[in-house]
């Protein structure tokens, strides 16, 4: 069963339709460079309306101030951290999450999976995403895919998440290339940077339909 975070949701439309479509995660984006960035109290707000899924708080190499306005305002079951937080940051992030700590890995070629063992057994959950374009404002949401396959052999101790790029016309053959057992979608269910898209939501979580039953 391949288990779904929709992730950068902005209102309580959003959040019902994620919700509607079996989330088991919802995302919420605090950084303002991006296009899918609420307050800390709008998260707060988004997060009491999805009861019934685990909350995430995405973060970008945030100062303790930061996480700990997240921690008063949602109560982040988890803190997605997509900067370049070391080991020791990750460690320290999580006393403001409820059930631990999800951590971005950049990925671009098969170099780049070396990344992610500083931080097997330090993070709780691990997220491969796509390298960010050169000179790129914000580390993700950019739509970009890469080498999915890239991700099929790995031998990690936590468990992770496939991201980037995906949507519901490549989802299923993403899952397949790379072993993954759970994806992370923003951009794919957008008709706009930062606007979700009802029927896409619904779609990419029908798309894995047959393979979520299986």
């Amino acid at each position: 069963m391949t288990e779904i975070k929709f992730c950068g949701l902005k209102t309580g439309r959003d959040v019902a339709a994620a919700a509607q479509a079996g989330a088991r995660w919802t995302g919420f984006v605090i950084f303002p460079a991006s296009p899918r960035h609420v307050s800390p109290g709008l998260a707060g707000e988004l997060a009491h309306l999805a009861q019934g899924t685990e909350t995430v708080a995405v973060m970008v190499d945030p100062d303790d101030t930061l996480l700990a306005q997240i921690r008063d305002a949602m109560r982040p079951d988890w803190i997605q951290l997509h900067g370049q937080e070391s080991p020791r940051r990750v460690i320290q992030a999580r006393a403001y999450a409820r059930q631990g700590i999800i951590k971005s890995v950049p990925i671009a070629q098969a170099s780049d999976l070396a990344a992610a063992r500083a931080y097997d057994r330090i993070a709780d959950m691990l997220l491969f995403d796509a390298k960010p374009p050169s000179g790129a404002s914000r580390p993700g949401g950019w739509g970009e895919g890469y080498d999915y396959a890239l991700l099929k052999n790995l031998n990690l101790s936590v468990p992770w998440l496939l991201s980037g790029g995906l949507d519901a016309t490549n989802v299923c053959r993403a899952v397949t290339a790379s072993g993954a057992q759970a994806v992370d979608v923003s951009s794919g269910i957008e008709s706009a940077p930062g606007i979700k898209d009802t029927a896409r939501i619904q779609a990419f979580a029908d798309a894995l339909a047959p393979e979520r039953t299986a």
